[in-house]
């Protein structure tokens, strides 16, 4: 089967490049490598943000990545994007003029826009995975984010007319039938996990007999790492590990960290200056907890 990915913002080719590169990016890498290995043709469209790239690229797991002029040929915030979803949808266009794919699978809801766009001409049936819904971050975050609006409204239109939508989780069902999705056409499908780079075998940390509460991401306010600061003074005997943040070369300088660390000062977890949370083993001074850093 020939399939398209459409992913306008998150390269399949960029999952280890900084804070900016998310579960998106590597959750299209992997879906792709996945769908090769099945026998697939894959073909991921993701919008061109440096010049210097070539059009066409061949990924190692065998999929193809294709960089789509839409749009100045650098980074743009996300709600800069939107704008350019009518020439990602031209190029789209363009390129199954001659061979349509089988399937769209679209990655966010801009790129529900332009693979819609462009199906809509060649008929070609379109799945939809949003990662994130506007209902839920007005819900969580409205207050921050002015084009909110906009964004609920088209994405109810993604939502309505994609042939199939593939909802992340079961609270993401029931957020797309409130905004008029068919249930009878929606699958929970939740992000998969790489058991060989996972495993119960391998190398073990060292740690203590403590209870241990593991946080994973990218060390972004949103991610609620915050949360389980404030709320360790009343689980006793329990340590806290964050796997994320930057590169050991950036750590003295990361503004997350740096609140973080001034949040467990505040609540009374550290004493000193906020560097002393990147110390492997502080220790809380109002309770035998233990958060790790």
């Amino acid at each position: 089967m020939k399939i398209a990915m459409v992913s306008e913002d998150a390269s399949p080719l960029m999952t280890h490049a900084g804070i900016h590169v998310g579960g998106q990016n590597v959750h299209v890498a992997e879906l792709s490598a996945a769908m090769v290995r099945r026998g697939h043709d894959v073909t991921v469209y993701t919008r061109r943000d440096d010049p210097d790239v070539p059009e066409r690229v061949t990924a190692p797991q065998g999929y193809a990545v294709v960089h789509v002029p839409a749009g100045p040929a650098r980074q743009l915030p996300k709600d800069e994007l939107l704008r350019h979803m009518g020439a990602f949808a031209q190029f789209l266009d363009s390129q199954w003029l001659a061979e349509p794919p089988d399937v769209a699978h679209a990655h966010f809801w801009t790129s529900g826009i332009a693979t819609q766009l462009a199906a809509r001409a060649h008929a070609v049936p379109t799945v939809q995975t949003f990662r994130a819904l506007g209902v839920v971050k007005r819900r969580h975050e409205g207050a921050q984010d002015s084009g909110l609006n906009a964004r609920i409204k088209l994405e109810k239109l993604v939502a309505t007319h994609a042939t199939w939508v593939a909802a992340t989780c079961t609270d993401e069902l029931f957020e797309l039938a409130r905004i008029g999705r068919s249930r009878a056409r929606t699958s929970v499908v939740p992000c998969g996990v790489d058991l060989d780079r996972f495993s119960t075998v391998g190398p073990v940390s060292e740690r203590s007999e403590r209870r241990r509460i593991v946080a994973v991401g990218r060390l972004l306010p949103r991610k609620g790492f915050d949360t389980m600061i404030e709320a360790l003074p009343n689980i006793p005997d329990a340590e806290y590990l964050i796997i994320g943040g930057p590169d050991a070369k950036y750590v003295q300088h990361d503004p997350e960290l740096r609140r973080l660390g001034a949040l467990a000062i505040e609540l009374g977890w550290l004493t000193g200056s906020s560097s002393s949370v990147r110390s492997p083993t502080p220790t809380c001074r109002r309770c035998s907890a233990q958060p790790t850093w």
